[in-house]
């Protein structure tokens, strides 16, 4: 059973926010989040960026050369 979002105004900005940050919360990466919302992976992250919505990078470990 698919749980509802219940939105506390009619702001379209918080709405759209806190539809992809459910989105992000609940697929668990950008490209999961872009398909539950119907929209492609270039599109959430746009809003991600536009909304301003803290989402972790892929962080890796910087390269030592060994010298």
């Amino acid at each position: 059973m698919q749980q509802q979002l219940v939105l506390d105004d009619f702001n379209l900005g918080a709405a759209e926010r806190r539809l992809c940050t459910t989105a992000l919360e609940r697929a668990g990466n950008i490209v999961g989040a872009a398909q539950l919302l119907g929209i492609t992976r270039h599109a959430m992250k746009r809003r991600i960026i536009k909304l301003g919505i803290d989402w972790p990078r892929r962080v890796t470990a910087p390269v030592v050369s060994a010298s």
